[in-house]
């Protein structure tokens, strides 16, 4: 049987806990009682902890405040009718933040580290993860550098820190998206495989401006040509037209390897739905969204799970996608990836860990 690291751990003196209103959950603004921390100096990492989530004393210097080394993952646990929490494909979202780490020129996180510093996290703020419907633990892991030092180079160490937020739904009805053919997220070549704050911060301007506008999200198209649709601002996106899936390839290193996604395409092939991996121009989107051939739209990420997607703006003009019933792909997908996080369906794929 393997052994559990012993990290110390350092619990809140009053837990927080009483205070919430588990009832009116605003995402990413309630966070639990405890952090996990590690440090990396000196070529290893060291220093495993648990204590109090609290606030971070940084050194004006701070290399990640002026340069951006900075990588995180998103995840979540789940509450199912026996107590246990279950905790969807972690190693995945392990192996992602050392992609992410080797681009930006960090440190491997050992895996040992990140599963029991996750998994004693979350036993130790079990009682945050919600029980109602449609409610999670979300979880953030992340890492960023810690040098004191104005220069550009590679931090010589590094923080990794896991905190965990309770959660309901991300989106609470269908999402309006526009195709942005102006700004760009990521270019071949750059960081858009990456899971960077960069990327997301160079996002924020043009998210505005659509959000100004009555949309929810953007859809990206490819950064060379603006011919090609790659993601949305949040999450990978899915269209179903003619009855064939369509989603984005991930090998061009412009779009985020989603977890969800990933899930999502296991399940339409194992489903022997009609699947491709391909680049959906503007024009096919705006001719199916003409003739009517458009099934169905939605995103796939992790915060969401699959957001429908009900409007969406090409070349300035709205189309407004019909309502689906529940034996469509997306209801159907959603519906077995939640019975799998919530323990109602068999986990087939090894995906859940048992806490």
């Amino acid at each position: 049987m393997k052994t559990q690291l012993a990290l110390p751990i350092t619990k809140v003196q009053n837990s927080r806990l009483p205070e919430i209103d588990f009832s009116n959950l605003v995402f990413g603004r309630t966070i639990s009682d405890h952090m996990f921390v590690a440090d990396y100096k000196d070529g290893e990492w060291s220093d495993l902890r648990i204590e109090p989530y609290g606030p971070l004393s940084l050194n004006p210097a701070n290399a990640t405040l002026h340069y951006g080394q900075s990588i995180f993952e998103g995840m979540k646990a789940y509450r199912n009718d026996d107590g246990k929490i279950l905790v969807f494909r972690a190693e995945a979202n392990w192996r992602r933040l050392n992609e992410s780490a080797e681009r930006m020129c960090m440190p491997e996180l050992p895996e040992e580290i990140f599963m029991e510093g996750l998994t004693q996290l979350i036993d130790l703020d079990r009682d945050w993860v919600p029980s109602a419907k449609g409610a999670s633990l979300y979880v953030r892991p992340y890492m960023f550098a810690t040098d004191d030092y104005i220069g550009v180079k590679p931090s010589e160490t590094y923080k990794f820190i896991i905190f965990t937020c309770p959660v309901g739904n991300y989106y609470s009805k269908p999402v309006s998206v526009k195709v942005e053919t102006k700004f760009t997220r990521a270019n071949e070549g750059g960081t858009g495989a990456a899971k960077t704050a960069g990327n997301y911060a160079a996002s924020l301007y043009p998210a505005l401006q659509a959000q100004k506008a009555g949309y929810d999200q953007l859809l990206w198209t490819d950064g060379k040509s603006h011919s090609k649709i790659e993601e949305s601002g949040t999450m990978n996106v899915m269209f179903k037209i003619n009855g064939k899936l369509i989603t984005a390839p991930t090998n061009t290193g412009t779009i985020l390897k989603g977890i969800t996604r990933d899930s999502v395409i296991q399940l339409a092939k194992e489903w022997n739905d009609p699947l491709e991996e391909r680049f959906l121009t503007v024009s096919e989107l705006e001719t199916a969204l003409i003739d009517g051939t458009l099934d169905e739209a939605f995103g796939t990420g992790t915060a969401a799970t699959i957001a429908h997607i009900q409007r969406i703006n090409v070349n300035g003009k709205d189309y407004i996608l019909p309502a689906k019933s529940e034996d469509a792909f997306s209801y159907r997908v959603l519906a077995e990836l939640d019975g799998i996080k919530y323990g109602h369906a068999a986990d087939q794929h090894g995906w859940i860990i048992s806490i």
